[in-house]
């Protein structure tokens, strides 16, 4: 390796150090015969990129460059100080000027500065910059040019990828089996938002047994807040129906409690809790503690929250959300729950307009849960003009059907 020394005399003012060069790639045999170039930075009012420079030198064979910033630059000019003292040997006097050292590196090129600038020109606005991230970038902007540009490799290889092992799969079942596939899915996909269902049952009140809707423990807490309907009136049912506080099936199934004081007592609980299923199925993001009121026992509290809502980081915080697929395990809920009250016929009409779900939806829901779907004209005082449709629980049970959207993607393919 060779060293020269190189002194560039600027502007006094711009104290502009000694410039010593050393050669990458071998030793100097004509140092007098090496032209040299200096460009500066022109963003003299950045403290940071005033003092960069680039050191050009060229001989008859080769063109070097060097930098004093970036990952070609020196760290020893970082970590300490180097002077240049030139001795006059008259006087006798030596003048130290303060000196940096520029490593020089071959560059395999015709010219430093290429004449024919069409390439170029022809390159999209991004590439430009990524020359430009290339010369003058900081090291962290190169790292994330270099680490963008194997992303992008990264991404190309994994979809391609992708679409031969979709065409393998796509030659090798079919695509009538696929669609066979993906309805089981959907169906499998749905089971998981259905209360538990014995099959197996005997009689109906065993396919969706009371005890997994409500446990012992659950339905004794509600004894507190459904004692309000135990002992309702006429005129505050009426008063309730004007001001619209419940569900039009909670307060249409109150004008006809029973009488014996058992069975008042327990369909007055489940009206309750049914009731607080669908208030709380129209929240979507939940930040109290107690989001249905301090007179919902905590046991049924805590149940909302475990059973019908899932947990989210959001802001910096954790927060119970109900998504949509929690809505529909909510609404299958009221249906299994609304059997019971109903002896296992129930309008699921009036329940789709209080849950706010749209016809397809409810219906799909019904069939997953193996109702047999009927027409039956509504309930009195309730929309009598639209044809309401009647879910029953019997045995055995229909074979499960898919929905709308899958036939009808069958009948198109």
């Amino acid at each position: 390796m060779a060293t020269a020394t190189w002194c560039y005399r600027g502007d006094p003012e711009e104290e502009q150090p000694a410039l010593l060069v050393t050669f990458s790639n071998g030793q100097l045999q004509r140092p007098d015969a090496v032209r040299f170039s200096l460009y500066r930075s022109s963003e003299v009012a950045n403290p940071r990129k005033r003092r960069r420079r680039i050191l050009v030198s060229e001989t008859e064979r080769l063109s070097y460059v060097g930098n004093n910033f970036g990952s070609g630059a020196m760290k020893c000019n970082s970590l300490c100080r180097y002077f240049l003292g030139v001795l006059n040997k008259d006087t006798g006097q030596m003048e130290v000027y303060n000196a940096e050292i520029f490593n020089m590196q071959p560059l395999l090129s015709d010219n430093v500065i290429p004449d024919d600038t069409r390439d170029y020109q022809n390159k999209s606005y991004r590439e430009k910059v990524d020359l430009c991230i290339e010369a003058f970038g900081t090291s962290k902007q190169k790292r994330a040019l270099n680490s963008r540009r194997m992303n992008a490799v990264g991404n190309d290889i994994v979809s391609t990828a992708v679409t031969k092992a979709a065409a393998d799969v796509i030659d090798a079942k079919g695509v009538t089996a696929l669609i066979q596939d993906v309805a089981q899915d959907d169906e499998q996909n749905m089971s998981i938002f259905l209360p538990p269902c014995h099959e197996d049952a005997d009689k109906p009140e065993n396919v969706y047994k009371f005890e997994d809707i409500l446990s012992p423990a659950e339905y004794e807490a509600l004894q507190g807040p459904a004692a309000a309907f135990m002992n309702i009136t006429p005129e505050e049912i009426t008063k309730k129906t004007e001001e619209k506080s419940h569900c039009s099936f909670v307060l249409e199934e109150l004008k006809f409690l029973p009488a014996d004081e058992k069975s008042r007592d327990r369909k007055a609980r489940c009206l309750w809790f049914l009731d607080l299923l669908i208030k709380f199925s129209f929240l979507k993001i939940i930040k109290k503690k107690h989001p249905m009121g301090p007179e919902c026992p905590h046991i049924i509290s805590r149940k909302l929250m475990k059973n019908f809502t899932s947990l989210t980081y959001n802001n910096g915080s954790v927060q119970n959300l109900i998504s949509a697929s929690l809505k529909t395990k909510i609404a299958a809920y009221v249906i299994a729950l609304a059997l019971h009250i109903k002896n296992f016929q129930t309008d699921l009409t009036v329940l789709q307009n209080d849950l706010k779900l749209h016809e397809s939806r409810m219906m799909d829901i019904a069939r997953a849960m193996r109702l047999k779907v009927s027409k039956a004209k509504g309930m009195p005082g309730l929309e009598n003009d639209q044809n309401h449709k009647l879910g029953t629980l019997s045995l055995p049970l229909p074979v499960q059907k898919a929905s709308g959207s899958q036939r009808k993607r069958k009948k198109m393919n």
